[in-house]
């Protein structure tokens, strides 16, 4: 089957310490991922979290983000959503949710700064796109460990002591707030 034209979207916007993404979400791609999303983004779920994963070496492959140990918004991290049909390229600048195997889920989204499609098969389903910005994403800072980033478990029992305990040099890219411009 090909992939259905896309005709609307949501524009949402993420500022960083970086700078400025402006993302397009596609329901037509993906309906469950994109209904999370956006739901997640007026919940102002992403607002002052970190981008903890951005893996740029050997080579560029992912930034993640979608940790939020506050409360009020941990509780997402336990509500999965069904799987959508992988019906569109992994490409650069695309966005898909992470997840630990079928109907996983939650909060985690990645960017994918190379084509990813090697993990299509895993069912990683494209459900948005950074329209403008990307170069921003390619700056997005790399700490923690190269392949996983900063310790995921840390943050989600208590992310604020643990990135303050972080000297400057670990310090991650911020999300200072994401929200659906009207």
């Amino acid at each position: 089957a090909s992939a259905p034209k896309i005709t609307t979207f949501t524009l949402v916007r993420m500022e960083t310490t970086e700078g400025n993404l402006d993302i397009e979400v596609y329901p037509q791609a993906a309906p469950n991922a994109a209904k999370r999303f956006i739901e997640l983004v007026e919940a102002g779920y992403y607002d002052q979290t970190p981008i903890f994963r951005v893996v740029k070496q050997p080579s560029p492959f992912v930034a993640q983000f979608g940790i939020n140990w506050r409360p009020g918004m941990v509780e997402w991290k336990d509500r999965n959503f069904n799987d959508d049909p992988t019906l569109f390229h992994l490409e650069r600048g695309t966005l898909a949710f992470a997840k630990a195997g079928p109907h996983t889920n939650s909060t985690q989204v990645f960017i994918n700064y190379v084509n990813t499609d090697m993990l299509r098969s895993q069912g990683f389903t494209t459900f948005a796109k950074v329209v403008k910005g990307m170069d921003v994403a390619d700056h997005f800072k790399s700490v923690g460990s190269p392949d996983m980033g900063l310790d995921q478990g840390m943050l989600w029992r208590n992310g604020e002591a643990y990135l303050k305990s972080l000297p400057a040099e670990d310090k991650p890219t911020m999300i200072v707030k994401a929200y659906v411009v009207k």
